[in-house]
């Protein structure tokens, strides 16, 4: 069951999030999205386990490819968060243990709006890049030199990265609707609609700020704290001068965020909530960073708001795993600027235990911008209905199976839902990365030509693209080649397109590591896989099941037997060959980044934490928990200056 939720979840996220990061059009809001955010990463945590497409490995949205696209130099992360005081005291009591002592922390206003990184070269603003997925971005160099507060010179000299957050102050919001004819809906959304507009003209109409807050890459300066990084800042001629304040021992800085709290509705633009970080830039190397966030920094979440609404109607839909989700459709009600009109469910058990009944008003919470959550009812009507549980699947009309408190399709071959969704995994840059092959181009396939199989890509024809709408001889050649150059693929790559329960891109570069070949993954016993590193009982079961399962062997085959084929990586000689590394500790002449890039370089591999498969520890000024813990394990350690002998410098 608890399996079955988190597909759910993540299905529910992937697309609020699509429609919050990559279309700047939320259709739910911020506390449904949180609350059911939090479900997942706490079922993550009690489970073991993260799902291929789990949003909590995910930073951001995808990159609108009507922009260059550009990889940062450094990854931005996004924040990880608290809605209570108590987790804060948590958050400050972790960092305060890893450091021995009481650490010093910064604190900020978290803004509302889309967050920029700004490289500047000899003074000079030469890019704008959004945050993207965190590894690349859009470049909106032109839609930001319209922005007034970006500085296009600063007296700085060397290269640097400026992070910050554009947004549309609320006195410009305003002046915009007064005379706009599509008057826009709130300031998060017009900032972000703003940047990723081809249109710089419309960039420029919105009359968009920017509030810095970091530095990120840098050559020709060197900072120690975040205190350090901010006067700098301002002294650039950065807006940055709203918040911020050092938090040290004893002071009260719970009493501080009530006051903010208390003063938001009088800014002149939208904030979510503070962000606490560590004010030593040297211990935030040592505590680092998980897949999704920094460990050294927390967002604390303001309070959600409540709103009534009516329930007009249930609808369900159909997932890749053929569950079917109910959906409330709400009245639609203007929460924050957001207009909320729909709210999950999650199954017909949810449904009941609320008492949720069409025509009746429900209490619905927000917070922020994005996603709506139903808390219960504030009154039923006369007009009020239960809503029944489908007994035929609403895409295809095959009988519904019921599994627990879940309903699912019958039919695992022809539902165009959870079909279109297989061919559209199987297709994923993370998996067989076919470019080209979009989710209506897959639609098209489903529909017109009656693609129900991952295998069937395999044996398309140019001239049966043709007779597609939109599909020309160009288009149609590109995709057909870019479907057999997908044929030369990894063995990590195929595992994940496998689509197996449980398995996401990470776990199956381990897989693939460890097993060296399918034959021997699919013979692996209970044992083996459980021996792996944070490899638990559930994704042992999820692996052994799947290749148990006849069809799955028999779809295996028939992706190989159209020519699939997996290459090998070659493999990098160098001082570091065969170990695998960790980095503790502040290193004088690199940053821990720069550092695991040349042990790569070098032929090694790098890993975040202490554990069995470690054959060795670089430790630098300040090693704290991660050195005592492989002396305990006997795993060589060497200092900064072995680590230099042995690059060769």
């Amino acid at each position: 069951m608890t399996i079955e939720r988190m597909e759910e979840l993540v299905a529910l996220l992937n697309e609020y999030a699509h429609q919050y990061y990559d279309l700047d059009n939320p259709t739910v809001s911020d506390a449904e999205f949180d609350a059911l955010y939090d479900e997942l990463v706490a079922l993550e945590s009690s489970l073991g386990i993260v799902l291929p497409d789990s949003p909590t490995k995910r930073v951001g949205g995808k990159v609108n490819r009507g922009f260059e696209t550009v990889r940062h130099r450094e990854r931005l992360f996004s924040l990880d968060k608290s809605k209570t005081k108590e987790g804060l005291t948590k958050f400050i009591e972790r960092v305060g243990e890893e450091n021995g002592e009481w650490v010093d922390l910064t604190l900020e206003y978290k803004y509302d709006g889309l967050t920029l990184n700004l490289t500047y070269t000899g003074g000079r603003l030469v890019r704008a890049v959004t945050r993207g997925d965190g590894e690349e971005g859009e470049d909106v160099t032109l839609q930001a030199l319209t922005i007034g507060d970006i500085p296009k010179q600063i007296p700085f000299l060397g290269s640097v990265d400026v992070q910050g957050e554009c947004i549309m102050r609320l006195s410009a919001l305003a002046a915009y609707n007064a005379s706009a004819k599509v008057p826009l809906k709130n300031a998060r959304n017009a900032a972000a609609g703003g940047i990723r507009n081809i249109n710089v003209e419309e960039a420029a109409s919105r009359k968009l700020s920017f509030m810095a807050y970091n530095v990120g890459y840098h050559e020709g300066i060197r900072f120690a704290t975040q205190e350090e990084v901010h006067e700098f800042l301002v002294e650039m001629g950065f807006c940055c001068r709203e918040y911020f304040r050092l938090i040290r021992q004893g002071d009260d800085w719970a009493a501080w965020l009530d006051e903010v709290e208390a003063a938001r509705p009088t800014l002149d633009y939208l904030i979510d909530g503070m962000v606490l970080k560590v004010n030593d830039l040297a211990l935030r190397e040592e505590l680092g960073f998980t897949a999704k966030f920094p460990k050294w920094a927390i967002a604390y979440k303001f309070h959600a708001e409540e709103v009534v609404s009516k329930v007009l109607r249930v609808v369900w839909q159909v997932s890749r795993t053929g569950k079917l989700n109910p959906l409330a459709e709400l009245e639609p009600v203007d929460i924050g600027g957001a207009t909320v009109s729909r709210a999950t469910l999650s199954n017909i058990s949810e449904i009941r235990r609320k008492d949720i009944r069409i025509g009746s008003n429900v209490f619905v919470r927000r917070s922020g911008d994005v996603i709506p959550e139903i808390l219960g009812i504030a009154r039923h009507n006369e007009d009020s209905v239960v809503p029944e549980a489908p007994k035929f699947c609403p895409a295809c009309g095959a009988p519904v199976e019921e599994k627990g408190i879940f309903l699912y399709c019958s039919d695992k071959e022809h539902c165009a839902p959870r079909v279109v969704a297989e061919l559209e995994h199987f297709a994923s840059k993370d998996a067989m990365d076919i470019e080209g092959l979009s989710e209506k181009t897959i639609e098209q396939l489903y529909n017109d030509l009656g693609m129900r199989r991952t295998v069937d890509l395999y044996r398309l024809r140019v001239e049966e693209l043709l007779t597609l709408e939109g599909f020309k001889e160009k288009k149609a050649a590109n995709l057909v080649g870019a479907i057999e150059r997908s044929k030369k693929t990894t063995l990590a790559r195929f595992i994940t397109a496998l689509g197996i329960p449980n398995i996401g891109k990470r776990t199956a570069e381990m897989l693939a590591e460890t097993f060296g070949s399918l034959e021997a993954l699919a013979c692996a016993d209970t044992m083996t896989l459980l021996a792996l590193d944070d490899f638990g009982q559930v994704m042992t079961d999820s692996v052994l099941d799947y290749f148990a399962d006849r069809e799955k062997q028999e779809n295996i085959r028939a992706l190989l037997d159209v020519g699939i084929e997996f290459r090998v990586d070659e493999t990098v000689e160098g001082p570091f060959s065969g170990e695998t590394v960790v980095l503790t500790g502040s290193l004088e002449k690199y940053k821990r980044s720069q550092a695991a890039e040349l042990i790569k370089a070098k032929g090694g591999k790098v890993a975040d934490g202490i554990s069995a498969r470690v054959t060795l520890v670089v430790a630098g000024a300040d090693a704290g928990s991660k050195l005592a813990k492989a002396q305990k394990l006997g795993i060589p350690v060497i200092d900064e200056a072995a680590f230099l002998e042995r690059l060769g410098e």
